[in-house]
């Protein structure tokens, strides 16, 4: 006799229960780097928005920043750490390959025996990992799912280039994601571009970087440690003719017009991009904009909840809002989707 599989009680509805961020200490303001890229104040913010950013000392590393912004999640949630059931973070900068930064973060908050596991979605990874949580929640293989989106993004800069040295940035958002009795995440809009791998990438992979090393060494010379480099123009390109696509598929599949929105939450890229989407979605002027590049820079994976938080934080939004997020960077990779802003 064929035993009989059981499946998974469901639920039908998740949503965002609480949400929490950390900002490292140290604001490093434009005046600080223009130098070393040969520019200007007025050039940065005029081209990208920034006028400040974060960037991690050496205490501040990708799992003491996503368990500060966890706790603060947690509590927001009004959740142990005993009750989630799995960890999903999302990171570009985690410099090993093992063991995963969410195994170590969720026994870092106390927990024992619990799945965990990162995702690599560039900018676009806090949204991945949104949807990933908030399907095992539905599916009932979760009841309660800690994402996080986590940078430290100035270990892969190069202090004198001129495209990247000024943008990218560092710091931690996270959000528990749990069973509701109304509709709090809609369903994700997610794709990626493969073709457009040279917009953002490290110049060059490790196999590479150790054979150029071992070249090097063998006639007393040195070589360049790989870096993160971009297409600033080829991003700006591809974000603001083919992201409309994106948000108004989101909101189709939510249910939910553009006019219903109570704020929205880009990705900080770039205040230009930003500016872009506002104009060509037709967002209306009591929408609320999420605009924490200004002294935040760009944290990809970090940056959507750290944006959230400071919305809520600000006053700007509230609690239960209707809200668009969309992240979207290297891959290229996008995923966006409608959600109910949690507590903080």
């Amino acid at each position: 006799m064929t035993a009989t599989i059981a499946t998974a009680t469901r639920v039908t509805h998740a949503a965002l229960l609480g949400l929490g961020a950390y900002r490292p200490r140290r604001v490093v303001p434009n005046a600080e780097i223009v130098d070393q890229i040969n520019s200007t104040d007025e050039w940065i913010k005029t081209r990208s928005g920034i006028e400040a950013r974060r960037w991690a000392g050496d205490d501040e590393t990708i799992v003491s920043m996503s368990t500060a912004a966890s706790r603060d999640a947690l509590k927001a949630a009004g959740i142990r750490a005993d009750q989630v059931d799995a960890v999903v973070l999302a990171t570009s900068s985690q410099m090993v390959l093992g063991p995963s930064a969410g195994a170590v973060v969720a026994t870092e908050l106390g927990m024992t025996d619990t799945a965990a596991f990162d995702v690599s979605a560039g900018c676009a990874g806090f949204c991945y990992a949104l949807a990933d949580a908030a399907a095992l929640v539905r599916a009932g293989e979760a009841q309660y799912v800690l994402v996080i989106g986590v940078e430290r993004l100035s270990d892969l800069l190069d202090p004198h280039d001129r495209t990247c040295a000024f943008i990218f940035a560092d710091g931690a958002g996270a959000a528990i994601v749990g069973p509701s009795e109304t509709e709090g995440i809609g369903p994700v809009a997610w794709g990626s571009d493969g073709s457009q791998t040279q917009a953002i990438k490290q110049d060059k992979d490790f196999q590479q970087y150790f054979a150029e090393v071992a070249a090097a060494e063998a006639v007393g010379e040195t070589t360049v440690r790989p870096y993160i480099r971009m297409n600033g123009s080829a991003v700006f390109r591809w974000a603001v003719t083919y992201l409309e696509k994106a948000c108004r598929e989101a909101l189709d599949r939510a249910g939910v017009s553009v006019e219903d929105l109570d704020a929205f939450v880009p990705h900080q890229a770039n205040g230009r991009i930003t500016d872009a989407l506002i104009r060509t979605l037709g967002l209306p002027d009591t929408a609320a904009v999420a605009r924490d590049i200004v002294e935040t820079g760009n944290t990809s994976a970090a940056s959507i909840p750290m944006a959230m938080e400071q919305l809520l934080r600000s006053g700007e939004a509230k609690p239960g809002d209707l809200a668009l997020l969309l992240g979207f960077g290297a891959g290229l990779a996008y995923a966006g989707q409608v959600v109910k802003l949690p507590a903080i």
